[in-house]
């Protein structure tokens, strides 16, 4: 995430502006917000009232329109013209045949036209950081941040371009050579969430292209505008040095188009961001075809602060991770394990540190905590702090919805709960921490565990044995473990994923490339001879 300073003084003056337009009567409100003055920045992203959903070298949509809604004060942004099943087939024809085309140009040269993709995005990043504010209701520094991330992630790439590689291996066959070669996988399909609609395209999006791939992409229909801004860009890229547009290719739509994706042979690996229950449905859908799958799904992580934790890293952190984006992270920290012996002491600064926390406009430069995406989400955040107090917790911060325009609602903390409590075992995308007591480190290490996620943890001590113990085969079972900094926030350096029901997969860092490619394991004789392997004589 950047610092606030980020915004720079025509940003600042765009945010007062949307700030004080949302205080407006609603009768003020009578058109798209697009259409409005003060929003005449959606216009230099490219977007219109109503905007094409399908991109494949060419504009187009024959589906369904839908409008998205600003989640801080309800109002229509614009709209999207959706895809239909046709446009869906004619796009992935269309993106099949381009990767004829991409997988001969060399990786470096590749890697030359991610880099431009991420100078392109730099250049429109904090009108797109504004826009993530709009569509999807993060605060406006972690909506630049977001498409920092794509932009970190094209440096990532453009380096990796001139380092993938297999290893020579040594040939017990005299005459021989044995090496693996690594090739594209061919078109990848990636389908994203509402929580992250830039960052994690971005992450998918510019690995997969440096490692010959074409893709195809699907955002969250309540973020269509952002997929097609962000299309818009990467298009003028490709059609600038003059390879087809259809290398990354965008299809905005509903569940028809993700089943269809799943579905389809001719996608070669599908990535897929969302619920661990549409997941589990596309994972074996895949399956079934036996196609490739790379699953982020849901996370129930969890903080662990022992006796020994400095208290001074322990609340800014439990803050950050339970409160950032609103709790809509899939590494949120959702629970809470306090020893006992400081228990009461951390609920107590805490609660302090949630009253202080800054409520608003997401575009306001002093708000850290902004709306919730959808009114659904609002109503299962209720539901949620319901069923919490009806299994005999105690809601000592938060708990309503707060009496103003848009999705807000209270961060909440409860106490009191089992470990083993049926709803601190449920992944509510809503800010709601559940703060649970223990006495050893044996137990919290199984308590950690005993969920069915495995994304993110981390613990708060100052004990080297504990550390590697938390680290090692019996402590944290998490594709993501930490000491002593928060579950979320991660680099785009290390490979990014989880365990379990949170599905296995791994993006962006260290060897995460090997799932964009297919490996061969190649043998060349070179000599004049015909020897086998293990010595076999077959004569």
């Amino acid at each position: 995430m950047l610092p606030l300073s980020f915004a720079l003084s025509r940003h600042v003056l765009l945010r007062k502006r949307i700030l004080a337009s949302c205080k407006r009567p609603a009768a003020f409100m009578t058109t798209f917000l697009i259409n409005q003055p003060r929003y005449a920045w959606l216009k230099d992203l490219g977007l219109k009232e109503e905007n094409e959903g399908v991109y494949n070298g060419l504009w187009g949509g024959r589906g369904e329109i839908v409008t998205t809604y600003c989640p801080a004060n309800h109002e229509p942004i614009a709209s999207v013209r959706q895809a239909s099943l046709e446009d869906y087939e004619e796009t992935i024809k269309k993106a099949k045949e381009a990767w004829k085309i991409w997988a001969d140009v060399p990786a470096p040269k590749r890697g030359e036209i991610v880099r431009q993709i991420g100078d392109a995005l730099r250049k429109k990043i904090k009108d797109l950081g504004s826009l993530v504010s709009l569509e999807m209701g993060k605060i406006f520094v972690e909506g630049v941040g977001e498409v920092q991330e794509y932009v970190d992630v094209c440096d990532y790439a453009v380096g990796l371009s001139r380092m993938i590689g297999g290893p020579v291996l040594p040939s017990e066959r005299p005459g021989h050579a044995l090496i693996e070669q690594w090739n594209p996988v061919g078109l990848v399909g990636i389908i994203t969430a509402f929580n992250f609609p830039v960052a994690v395209y971005g992450w998918n999006n510019a690995i997969a292209m440096i490692c010959g791939n074409a893709c195809l992409w699907k955002g969250a229909p309540t973020t269509s505008l952002i997929s097609v801004a962000v299309t818009k860009i990467v298009a003028k890229v490709l059609e600038d040095n003059k390879v087809p547009g259809a290398i990354c290719s965008l299809i905005c739509g509903g569940a028809d188009i993700g089943t269809a994706m799943a579905r389809d042979e001719r996608v070669d690996l599908l990535s897929f961001t969302g619920s661990t229950k549409v997941g589990k449905q596309v994972a074996l859908m895949v399956q079934e075809r036996f196609g490739r799958s790379l699953l982020e799904l849901g996370g129930n992580n969890a903080i662990i602060v022992f006796e020994d934790a400095d208290l001074n890293l322990v609340i800014p952190s439990a803050l950050f991770a339970a409160v950032g984006t609103a709790g809509q992270r899939c590494t949120t920290a959702r629970r809470l394990f306090l020893h006992e012996s400081i228990h009461d002491e951390v609920v107590e600064k805490l609660a302090k540190a949630y009253a202080q926390i800054r409520i608003g406009d997401p575009w306001d430069s002093t708000t850290l905590y902004g709306p919730l995406h959808t009114k659904q989400a609002v109503t299962m955040f209720l539901d949620a702090v319901e069923q919490a107090k009806q299994q005999g917790g105690s809601v000592v911060y938060g708990g309503k919805v707060l009496n103003r325009p848009g999705n807000y609602v209270e961060p909440t903390i409860v106490t009191g709960l089992p470990h083993n409590a049926s709803i601190v075992h449920t992944e509510t995308f809503a800010p709601i921490l559940y703060v649970l007591k223990f006495k050893t480190e044996e137990e919290v290490f199984a308590w950690n565990n005993e969920v069915k996620q495995g994304l993110s943890s981390s613990i708060f001590t100052k004990d080297l044995g504990r550390i590697f113990r938390w680290l090692g085969p019996k402590g944290s079972d998490c594709g993501v473990v930490n000491v002593n900094i928060p579950t979320s926030g991660a680099e785009i350096g290390g490979a990014f994923g989880g365990e379990k029901h949170t599905g296995g997969g791994r993006e962006s860092g260290s060897d995460s490339w090997k799932l964009y490619m297919r490996r061969s394991t190649c043998t060349i004789n070179y000599s004049k001879d015909l020897p086998l392997a293990q010595g076999i004589k077959f004569q």
